[in-house]
Parts: C-alpha cells; structure tokens; sequence
C-alpha cells in the first residue's frame, strides 16, 4: 500500500540516517538565513553609496527590523517547534490549527507595531540613538519598513512552519525569490528613479511581499502538508500559551536584540556618525557569518522535535553531539577567513570613510574570535526550544544581550572609549558560553539516562 504525505514525511523525518537528514534540511534553510541576512547586507551596501550618515541610518533602524523578527520569530518558532512535535505524534489536525493560530496573529501584532511607529515615527528614530544628521535618513526609511511589518512578521512564521515540517526547501525558495527581487530593485530605486534611502526601503518592502506570496502558494496549493485557515484559528487557549512559551526564547533574544542595538547606537553618538556606521557594518557582517549556524541549528530543529515527539532519544541525541562538533568545526573556519580579511570586508560597505575602516575592521576581528563559542549557545538554545524547555531557553536567550552586552555597553566606553564599545559584543559572546556549555554538559547527561532508560524497556 502506497504511503500517504504525511507518512512519508513521518518516515523520512524519523528513519534517515542523522548526518545525511540534518545537512539535507540545513542546507536549504543555510541558504534561507543567508538570504535573509543578505536584505540587510544588500541595503548596507547601496546606500553605503550614499554617506556615512546614510549608512548608520541603516544601523538605527536595525532595531525596528530586529523587532519585527522578534514578532515573527516568536509566532514562528513557537508554532514550528510546537508543529513538529504535534506531527511526530501523528496529531496532523492540530498541528493545523496551530499553524493557522501563528501566522494569523503574527499579522495581527504587525498591524500594531506599524500603526504605533508611524504615529510616533518623528520621536521614535531619536530615542533609537538617530543623531541630527542621522535623523532625516532614518524616517525616510523607517516609514516604509513599518509599512511592511505584517508582511515580514508573516513570512517568518511561514518561513519556520515549512522548516518545522520537514519542507525547508520550499522555504528556501521563497527567501531566495525575494532576495532576488531585493537585489534587482536596490540600484534601480536607489540611484535610477533618483529615490535614495527611500528606494531601499521599499526595494526590501516588495522584495518580503514576493516571498510572502511565494511561501503562501505553498500552504493554498497543496505542496506543505500543512493548511492555514482562519477558521482553523484555535480558542484553546492552552495552545496559545504553548507557542508563547516556546516562542518566547526569540522574544526575548531578537526584542533584546533590538534594545542592544538602540544602546549601542547612543554609546556611539560621542564618537560621531563613523562610529555608528562602522558597528552598523559590522552588525550586519557578523549577522551574515551567524547565518550560517541558525541555518545550520534550525535544519536540526524539526529533527529534534520529530524524534522528542516519537521518544526517541537516541536519535536526538545523535543528532545533538553532530550538531555541536560540526557548528564548532564550520564556525571557526569561517570565523579565521573572516579575521583576516576584517578590513576588505568593512571597506565593501563604507571605502571612502577610514574612519568607518579603521573603527570596523578592529571590532570585526574581535567578533571573529568568539564566532566558534557560539555553536555551544545557538545549538544548545534551539535544542531546548525544540523538545519544550522554555525556561533554559530563555536563560540562553536572555544572556548574550540582556545579562551582558547591555550592562557592558553602558558601561565599558565611560572607561576604555570607542574600544569599549568594540569589545562589548564579544564579551557578551563569551559570557553566555559560559552559561551554555554547563547546560550542554547538562542536557546531555540527561539523554543518555533516557537511552539507558529506553534501552531497559526494551530489554
């Protein structure tokens, strides 16, 4: 008898050797965070064309970005893990109704955050760290972004919802279409219809439009073996609760996000619009390099929630310690190549401004020393939102800006100046090592005790 989707989604999910499952999902969803990364580098870039105020315009309103992936990947996350284990249960209609429960309200909340920037937008890119020179560049882009919002908080979701079932392919290819589109009407807004910054903000606009189009074909034509309907929307108000709780860890780690870049932007202001320009380079190159490991990690997710969901542990497990040695291994060659060539790559965005070179190109270098460290705190993070632990998770997410990029930024440049400003990130990236490898040690006593355990049984 022929096996139904679903039950070939079951067995690949749940059968195929860990290694060969794991880089077949990563490597689509590698390229789908690279394409989503790369919105980021693109705009960075062209409007790097523009001056250097223009540029740190760009990093001011990363925060408002960053917010809307904190909203997408909250309702994303949480929905995607959750799906993944409903499926791995077999629980097909729910998992359903929790799909369509995530992406409706990712729309809803969108909705909000554009109505209140753009009443408060005149005040909103000051209290984001926006200097007088900064400001003028800043709403003009902020003002179609917000406009965006709902759309992009929709495509994260979808985006997660396809990885969580096992479709990464589908999802990368609604990414790489609108980066595509991105990349296409940078330079035509930009410098051709004479737009400025304003082109590239609406260049990203429609750019998310087209992959929202593109990842929504997929639930509507049959393709994902999920389906989105608002009369699917849940009333339990357990289920909300469960993708709140799960989603929370991202809440939390890209909202921090957000607050981190606004304080980082007022610990430059001092130092001028250089200073703002070279992290907002900087942020954005690193961000491109991290890519590769969430990619990476969430490629790992729908395993870990397939094999938490059919209790097996030693599938999971597996699939934890390649995980880790292998994120550890890939990071820190990327993270070499990238130290040496810290100064070109800062030069792509910003040639014509030594300043911009000299203040990114140091603090590149500092960040590429703890890139590897961080396969430890993504893996170990994603592996906890993936089988349910939200409250580790949210430890892990919590720590790299909250407990301790935050606290340093305030803090270092009153005494070591614009190196204090250099050194923060990284320091953060290793205080959150520090609590993370401990919880690595930890969660993988506790799987091998359910192997034992589960090995008993069968026995």
């Amino acid at each position: 008898m022929q096996m139904t989707k679903e039950q070939a989604r079951y067995e690949k999910m749940t059968k195929t050797p860990i290694p060969k499952l794991i880089c077949t999902l990563a490597v689509p969803t590698i390229i789908s965070m690279l394409t989503t990364s790369f919105y980021n580098l693109v705009d960075t870039f062209f409007v790097g064309k523009l001056g250097t105020s223009a540029t740190a315009a760009v990093g001011v309103i990363f925060s408002i970005m960053a917010l809307i992936q904190a909203i997408g990947f909250t309702f994303g996350v949480g929905s995607g893990s959750f799906v993944s284990r409903l499926m791995g249960a077999k629980e097909n209609e729910k998992a359903n109704s929790v799909a369509s429960t995530a992406f409706f309200a990712s729309i809803f909340v969108g909705f909000l955050l554009m109505g209140f920037g753009l009443i408060f937008l005149d005040k909103l890119v000051y209290w984001l760290g926006a200097t007088d020179t900064i400001a003028p560049f800043a709403m003009d882009y902020a003002r179609i972004i917000l406009f965006g919002a709902p759309i992009m908080t929709a495509v994260f979701v979808m985006n997660n919802l396809l990885r969580g079932e096992g479709s990464a392919m589908l999802s990368m290819i609604g990414v790489a279409s609108g980066a595509i589109i991105n990349t296409i009407l940078d330079p035509i807004f930009i410098f051709a219809l004479d737009m400025g910054i304003s082109g590239a903000a609406l260049a990203t606009v429609l750019s998310q439009l087209t992959s929202f189009l593109v990842l929504f074909s997929n639930f509507r034509g049959g393709k994902s073996n999920l389906k989105l309907s608002i009369k699917a929307i849940s009333t339990d108000i357990a289920v909300h609760k469960e993708i709140l709780k799960i989603g929370a860890p991202s809440l939390f780690r890209q909202g921090l996000a957000s607050l981190a870049s606004i304080f980082l932007n007022l610990a430059g202001a001092p130092f001028g619009d250089a200073a703002i320009a070279a992290m907002s380079v900087v942020n954005r190159v690193t961000m491109f390099i991290q890519s590769v490991l969430l990619g990476f990690g969430q490629g790992f997710q729908p395993v870990a929630g397939f094999s938490w969901g059919s209790r097996n542990y030693k599938r999971l497990l597996e699939g934890y310690t390649f995980c880790l040695k292998t994120g550890f291994t890939v990071m820190a060659c990327i993270a070499f190549c990238s130290f040496l060539l810290a100064t070109p790559i800062v030069e792509i965005f910003r040639k014509g401004d030594p300043e911009v070179t000299a203040i990114g190109s140091l603090a590149l270098r500092f960040a590429c020393v703890m890139v590897p460290l961080q396969a430890y705190t993504i893996i170990t993070n994603m592996l906890f939102q993936s089988i349910g632990r939200a409250k580790a998770a949210a430890v892990l997410a919590l720590a790299r800006q909250g407990l301790f990029f935050i606290p340093f930024i305030l803090t270092l440049p009153n005494f070591l100046g614009i190196l204090g400003i250099q050194i923060a990130q990284p320091l953060g990236d290793f205080g959150t090592f520090c609590i993370s490898f401990p919880l690595s040690i930890s969660i993988i006593k506790e799987l091998k005790l359910l192997v034992a355990t589960e090995e008993k049984e069968k026995n």
